[in-house]
């Protein structure tokens, strides 16, 4: 996704049941490699988008109306 000149790159969790933890919490360590893996590889296939800023955003979605959590910039410690 673009937000203004900003490459976005959004991973989407649902969880029906929070029996295993939530949806924000299973974006863990392991996931988050995998994710930067893959936008890094993206990056150097596209370079139209290489020099570009870019962020790591996550949309968590848990049961009920009210449960959509958007976290931009998921990866900042």
């Amino acid at each position: 996704m673009l937000d203004g000149d900003t490459v976005v790159f959004v991973e989407v969790r649902y969880r029906k049941h929070a029996a295993w933890g939530g949806a924000l919490e299973s974006v863990d360590g392991r996931k988050r490699q995998r994710l930067i893996l893959a936008a890094e590889l993206f990056l150097q296939r596209e370079n139209r988008w290489g020099k570009q800023p870019c962020r790591f955003d996550v949309v968590a979605i848990g049961p009920g109306s009210s449960g959509l959590n958007w976290l931009r910039n998921a990866f900042e410690t």
